[in-house]
């Protein structure tokens, strides 16, 4: 049975991948955690970015691996020395490494 035009899910090609699924969930994480930290250091806008363009990517079907590979850099190197965020970004890195290596130019 169709559903109703209002019913119907868009179409991502990305809905059954897990790999999405996990990097949807630990971006969202990171996040929470990041806006939950009062603490303000000179990265954290470029962190904010990088994690929303991260969370526009796992939306839009299966993201680009050197895309990935390199908002996961800039997080690193905008909160790498929060302590209060490690196991947030370790979440975000290992869902990263699932979608397998950059191709080599």
């Amino acid at each position: 049975m169709l559903r109703s035009l209002g019913q119907r899910r868009p179409v991502t090609g990305s809905e059954d991948d897990p790999r999405v699924t996990g990097l949807r969930t630990a971006v969202s994480r990171l996040r929470r955690e990041l806006a939950a930290l009062p603490a303000e250091f000179p990265d954290r806008a470029i962190a904010e970015d990088e994690l929303a363009a991260l969370a526009a990517m796992a939306t839009h079907g299966v993201p680009e691996v050197p895309r990935l590979r390199g908002s996961l850099l800039l997080i690193a190197g905008a909160i790498g020395s929060v302590s209060a965020l490690a196991g947030g970004l370790s979440d975000v890195r290992h869902a990263v490494e699932l979608f397998g290596e950059s191709p080599r130019r």
